[in-house]
């Protein structure tokens, strides 16, 4: 685990710390009438694509309107993105307790899929690393059980509204030539492919015959990822621009302005963000928390356990707030489904989206990534260019 500074560290993959031997709403302005119930599928008979691993069914249901331009000087809503880095489910519940939550509380999410989650372990050699052994990974395989449990969560996700993106594969974040840090734009188009293939040919893979397929076109579906511990993105970019991805969420350290685009791509960086007992701010993922609270210990002395919860809450809590009591810049929270140090940070993202999401703010807008470019995408180019100019914590001084 490589430090970024005293501030953070670098996120793992769901899997790799436990190998480490890893009224707001989500419309820009809908009602519960505006969308299609998730348990009614798409809005259109599915039309198996390949082997039937996948199939289309039309427009993915609940989603919002058609986002609407701001007028030169009006006040943004605060977006809010809650992303997952692997979205595996491994029998620890916890992909359908969110799923669960951010349906009470009409909130979409961004699920960046791990392609090895998807890909027997007896299928290992399969999969082929650029600069590492053939079927090698830094996190572990899933069982036959728990990729069912993911397949099943991934596609019932997709019908409720939420982005599935990509984690990549391997996990690769060492120092030497295998690390992401290091790939070429080639090898990460080639990893790209290969993550495509698991989630696309899972059907073929796994031999599984019981499992209906999931609703959409990942070819189309796929639009960003985050990649691991957040490493290598200026090489990811020249791939992601000519695969026509929209964004990337794997830059580290950003602050709490306005988003651009680098390379024609959309940046979604991790946050520094108000840590509370502290002088310097903490990265806005779980992993990070935990590294400063635990120094990287998954399972430290229980009696820390409150203090900690608290703490972590209290940091996604003052991010969120310093954004929507100043310049409204998008906040961005990045998650591990792992119950580290007793789960206290699932516990905290918990109750920070019910904080953010209290019915008494109509103004914010729990999204995934790609409903925030679908947003971005549409307003004026010098409205962005105006919200910019606001600094970290600068108010906002146009109407409201």
């Amino acid at each position: 685990m490589r430090a970024l500074s005293r501030r953070g560290v670098l996120g793992l993959g769901m899997g790799a710390a436990a190998a480490l031997t890893v009224g707001g709403c989500s419309s820009f302005g809908s009602s519960a009438s505006d969308t299609v119930a998730a348990d009614q599928g798409g809005t259109g008979p599915a039309k198996p694509i390949g082997d039937g691993s996948t199939a289309y069914t039309g427009k993915q249901p609940n989603q919002p309107p058609a986002p609407q331009k701001l007028e030169p000087g009006q006040k943004p809503p605060q977006f809010v993105v809650f992303s997952w880095d692997g979205a595996g489910e491994v029998g620890n519940g916890l992909f359908p307790r969110f799923r669960k939550l951010a349906k009470d509380h009409n909130a979409s999410m961004t699920f960046f899929l791990s392609g090895l989650y998807l890909l027997p372990e007896q299928k290992k050699r399969m999969y082929r690393p650029p600069n590492n052994r053939v079927g090698a990974s830094d996190i572990g395989y899933l069982t036959d059980d728990h990729i069912k449990a993911t397949l099943k969560n991934v596609r019932a996700a997709w019908l409720e509204g939420h982005e599935i993106g990509t984690h990549f594969n391997g996990h690769f974040c060492g120092t030497g030539s295998g690390s992401v840090a290091h790939w070429t734009p080639a090898q990460w188009n080639d990893e790209i492919e290969q993550a495509m293939s698991f989630v696309t040919n899972w059907r073929t893979n796994t031999g599984f015959t019981d499992l209906d397929p999931l609703p959409f076109d990942y070819t189309k579906e796929l639009v960003g990822g985050r990649t691991p511990c957040l490493l290598g993105q200026d090489n990811l970019l020249p791939t992601a621009r000519k695969r026509g991805w929209r964004y990337d969420a794997s830059s580290p350290g950003g602050r709490q302005v306005w988003p651009v685009k680098k390379q024609g791509v959309w940046d979604f960086p991790l946050q520094q963000i108000p840590f509370p007992g502290h002088s310097f701010e903490v990265l806005s993922m779980d992993y990070n928390i935990l590294a400063n609270q635990s120094q990287n210990s998954t399972k430290a002395p229980p009696a820390n356990y409150p203090g900690w919860r608290k703490q972590a809450t209290q940091a996604y809590i003052a991010g969120f707030q310093r954004a929507y009591e100043t310049n409204r810049a998008p906040f961005f929270i990045g998650n591990h489904f792992e119950k580290w140090n007793g789960g206290i940070y699932m516990d905290a993202v918990e109750e920070a989206l019910k904080h953010i999401a209290d019915d008494a703010r109509k103004d914010v807008r729990l999204v995934s990534f790609r409903q925030l470019c679908d947003w971005l995408d549409a307003q004026d180019p010098q409205v962005l260019a105006d919200l910019r100019r606001l600094g970290v914590g600068q108010q906002f001084t146009g109407r409201g």
